[in-house]
């Protein structure tokens, strides 16, 4: 499974792990499975409902082939579409895709938007309804990030949500509403600072080492210039983090 690393609008950097090409095949399976009952239900109403069948089939769709062919896109346009749309406005998930739990997202950082999964959507007759969709599997395949065709052309990849990095692996931490800060001088460490200071706290913090925390103490007063307001240099390294944390974010 290939690592994915997505650096944030917010510069902070989040390891994915890509979808392993056995989920994806899941999800199309999934996927498939739900507009083929679509395609039954559908014929099934139609040849139930006598009247609006003869009404289709035979009084608009009889009189020449463009009506047959518009009736037929009109009626398969949930089963043609079904992915553009269930993408776009499901946050890149389809039902398959939920349910094995992997998503299409922007390796840039950025928000995927319409014209991504349009992309994605229109350059699956090519990965995956030509050849079986030997192209898109060979694609995903020989690319570092398993993207298919759909997947490089708009700068998107899908990846397992299962393996999703936590917040706490990262320099953002969940803050109160109410959260007062304490150290206003912590705006001039920068994103890297405070994920150094947050891994190697964090790692001191569980093996006892109090020498690192003490040389993180120090460092931070260096940088900013704040004394510690408490005795506690773990309490004095949380805080320091947290108060980065309400900054940045209400900049």
């Amino acid at each position: 499974m290939a690592d994915i690393q997505i650096t944030t609008t917010q510069n902070v950097t989040i390891n994915f792990k890509a979808a392993e090409i056995g989920e994806r095949i899941l999800g199309w399976i999934l996927d498939t499975i739900i507009k083929t009952a679509y395609i039954v239900v559908v014929i099934w109403l139609l040849f139930s409902l006598t009247e609006i069948g003869n009404f289709l089939f035979q009084d608009v769709a009889g009189e020449d082939g463009w009506s047959m062919f518009a009736l037929i896109i009109i009626i398969g346009s949930p089963v043609i579409f079904y992915t553009l749309l269930m993408e776009t406005f499901v946050n890149g998930q389809t039902i398959g895709k939920r349910i094995v739990k992997t998503q299409v997202v922007k390796i840039d950082g950025y928000q995927a938007g319409f014209v991504d999964y349009f992309i994605r959507w229109i350059l699956r007759i090519i990965d995956v309804n030509l050849f079986m969709g030997i192209i898109g599997l060979a694609t995903i395949g020989s690319t570092k990030t398993q993207q298919r065709l759909g997947g490089l052309a708009s700068g998107t990849a899908v990846i397992s949500k299962k393996n999703k990095i936590n917040i706490k692996h990262t320099i953002l931490e969940d803050l109160r509403e109410d959260y007062v800060p304490t150290y206003a001088s912590v705006i001039k460490l920068s994103d890297n600072d405070v994920r150094i200071i947050k891994e190697n706290y964090k790692r001191s913090k569980l093996t006892g080492d109090k020498k690192t925390l003490l040389a993180l103490k120090n460092k931070i007063e260096q940088v900013t210039g704040e004394e510690p307001k408490v005795s506690s240099t773990i309490d004095f390294i949380e805080t320091i983090i947290k108060d980065y944390n309400y900054f940045t974010g209400n900049m």
